[in-house]
């Protein structure tokens, strides 16, 4: 079946501006859209993990949406999460579509849990539901769950399902996982782990969904362009330098602490404020400093 869907290269997880009491900073959005657009990726994955998408208000997403899809204006594809889904919710995911998304991202649900034999049911129920274009997303770190392939390949043949972004870091179910679903025509696979993207894209990954990208867009691009030539010495080069930077925000940090040095580190470049959402909490000043210090030590300061 051609579901008439092939999505590729390097999908940005945009990080989600917010302005001093926690409203949408829709000028900052504007600008994170355009230096995506600058550094040639071929989308950005909105309310993510990376843009805080289970803490951002319901009343500010499908407003994120519009604004960031107004401004990509299809240059690039605009992908949206819907986060700790319910059944229920659907009317808010086909607004995303209202809004302007070209397709909707969705990992298992969060607070009313679904056990592994019963997503595939889980799912299907929701595609069944859905007006556009579906990609699933595995992230067992927040989650508390891994979806199984068997799952993913029981699904393959609905028409609402076009691909799977996989942020579980298990380099064995990668192979597997790229064995069976890599290289179809109609469906993608998104390879979210950084550590994992070039051999994913060695393996037949469709493409990258990486944090870093919100820093690095060029070089994000880059790697993908890289891949599809076959050229395996500049890829091996620039995994290095993703890896490099990603570290810069990464090391030494659980995944909430992570977000907001990503965001401070997006600051001291222009791009937005270091403003996170509850629970998280924006760095420290001195913090702040230590993270000047190693922008400074990769080039990432002074528009380099």
């Amino acid at each position: 079946m051609n579901k008439g869907y092939k999505f590729h290269g390097a999908v940005v997880p945009l990080v989600t501006p917010f302005s001093t009491g926690g409203a949408l900073d829709e000028t900052a959005l504007m600008r994170l859209v355009e230096a995506q657009i600058a550094g040639g990726v071929e989308g950005v994955f909105l309310l993510g993990t990376t843009g805080e998408g289970a803490h951002v208000p319901h009343e500010l997403r499908r407003r994120l949406i519009e604004v960031a899809a107004k401004c990509a204006a299809k240059r690039i594809l605009i992908f949206a999460g819907l986060g700790d889904v319910r059944l229920a919710d659907v009317v808010e995911a086909n607004g995303f579509f209202h809004a302007g998304a070209d397709a909707v991202v969705v990992h298992p649900p969060i607070s009313e849990k679904v056990a592994p034999e019963k997503l595939q049911e889980w799912f299907r129920s929701l595609l069944d539901r859905i007006e556009g274009p579906v990609l699933l997303y595995n992230m067992p770190m927040t989650t508390g769950v891994s979806i199984p392939l068997d799952a993913v390949e029981s699904l393959l043949s609905h028409p609402r399902f076009v691909g799977l972004k996989d942020s579980e870091n298990n380099p064995t179910r990668h192979e597997e996982m790229l064995r069976r679903f890599g290289g179809k025509k109609d469906f993608s696979v998104f390879i979210g782990v950084g550590a994992l993207m070039e051999k994913g894209l060695k393996l037949g990954a469709d493409g990258i969904v990486p944090s870093v990208g919100n820093l690095i867009p060029d070089v994000c691009h880059q790697i993908c362009a890289s891949a599809k030539m076959a050229d395996w010495v500049a890829v091996a080069q620039l995994q290095a330098r993703m890896m490099s930077v990603a570290g810069l925000y990464q090391k030494g940090r659980n995944l909430n602490e992570s977000l907001a040095a990503l965001k401070a580190a997006m600051h001291l470049r222009d791009l937005c404020a270091p403003l996170v959402m509850p629970p998280l909490r924006r760095v420290s000043t001195a913090e702040l400093e230590k993270i000047r210090h190693h922008m400074a030590e990769l080039q990432l300061l002074n528009g380099k």
